[in-house]
């Protein structure tokens, strides 16, 4: 019997594994009355850093602005240059046009889809301020590999992190291993605030630098004034933003990562069934994870033999009810940097742009929905 056959289901791309717990956490903020970046922001970011094994966290509004800070906090500006790959979603590279900065974009590995540490060595130039890897699709980056080319050249490392909170990198986890990391806790990431970001390092300095500069560079925070016993005028120093993360979503963000390793643990587990399940298909490549990492699985991304048409075979999945994505986009070819940049040679960037998709996978997924679409791609890629 076909899966077209048995009974349709709707099986989403992705779904946030929020529960009751999640949804009655706010209440103490907004009983309290303080519901801005307050005391939960603050229990947030030490519990993140402590989990990561970094001295501090930063928490933000969202997985750009933690981008744009980290690189404003470094110092990248007007006449500088960062390296990151465009194998990326379009805000890694837009964090470093809104410091007025260039993006040099470079090629990716073509098995872990992450940047290529020979070919950013390739486009440093005596402009080069800083480094962006990313960690793509919940699979670390080959970060002492970049961080050894950063030390050697004297340039910066933001290591874009958005998918990877829980994963590993040679024992270690991602988080306490570049100078700045940055996360995501968008709805599509393993743990979710609604929106938000936050940035981990074990640089005493940037850290008070990112905490100012987030709050409108004001000398002094919110909280401090309200907890001081005597009158403080706060003032500004330097140019800074509204980045804040309210208490409200750090209330939502302190359950998700009490809940990260277990949620971890049965995203992994499905990933490694479809492994399992989708080996013997010929016309398709599961993921790769090097023995240096451990897989997040943010999404799961199939990367598709040339000759299928991925576009032609996500219609027919969506009509069986299956939702799927592109599997990431290739930024340069895009008209907001095809006029600022130019056109850039990036071959396997753009080959995987084409030939990558994502299938559903969320730790709420039921056995019967995964079958359903195992079933489906045994099918349709069997005709394809």
């Amino acid at each position: 019997m076909t899966v077209e056959a048995k009974k349709k289901l709707n099986v989403p791309i992705t779904k946030p594994a929020l529960t009751e717990e999640e949804a009655r956490a706010p209440f103490e903020s907004i009983k309290s009355g303080w519901v801005t970046q307050g005391p939960k922001v603050a229990e947030f970011e030490k519990a993140v850093a402590a989990y990561v094994g970094a001295k501090h966290g930063i928490a933000t509004t969202s997985c750009t602005t933690r981008l744009h800070l980290a690189l404003a906090t470094a110092g990248v500006g007007s006449g500088d240059e960062v390296i990151v790959p465009s194998f990326t979603f379009i805000a890694s590279a837009n964090a470093i046009l809104y410091t007025g900065a260039t993006v040099v974009f470079c090629e990716i590995d073509p098995r872990t889809f992450n940047a290529d540490p020979g070919d950013i060595e390739k486009r440093i130039t005596k402009r080069t301020k800083a480094i962006m890897p990313v960690d793509q699709i919940g699979l670390a980056c080959d970060i002492d590999a970049v961080n050894d080319i950063a030390r050697r050249h004297g340039l910066d490392v933001v290591e874009d992190a958005a998918p990877t909170i829980g994963g590993t990198y040679k024992g270690r986890r991602v988080g306490g291993n570049a100078h700045q990391t940055v996360f995501s806790f968008h709805p599509r990431k393993v743990i979710t605030t609604g929106e938000g970001g936050m940035i981990t390092t074990d640089d005493d300095a940037f850290a008070d630098k990112a905490r100012r500069l987030r709050a409108h560079a004001m000398s002094v925070s919110d909280l401090d004034r309200h907890k001081s016993e005597r009158p403080i005028i706060e003032e500004y120093h330097e140019l800074g933003f509204n980045y804040r993360m309210t208490d409200i979503q750090a209330s939502i963000g302190l359950v998700q990562l009490r809940r990260l390793d277990e949620l971890l643990r049965i995203r992994v587990a499905k990933a490694e069934r479809y492994n399992t399940e989708l080996a013997d298909i010929k016309k398709v490549r599961t993921p790769f994870t090097p023995p240096y990492a451990t897989h997040t699985y943010q999404s799961y991304c199939l990367d598709l033999d040339p000759a299928v048409d991925r576009d032609e075979l996500m219609a027919r999945l969506l009509r069986r009810g299956i939702a799927t994505r592109r599997g990431v986009m290739a930024s340069h070819l895009e008209k907001v940097y095809l006029d600022r940049v130019g056109r850039v040679s990036l071959p396997i960037t753009e080959e995987k742009a084409r030939t990558t998709m994502l299938i559903p996978l969320f730790a709420t997924m039921t056995d019967e929905e995964q079958t359903y679409v195992i079933d489906a791609l045994h099918e349709e890629l069997a005709a394809a």
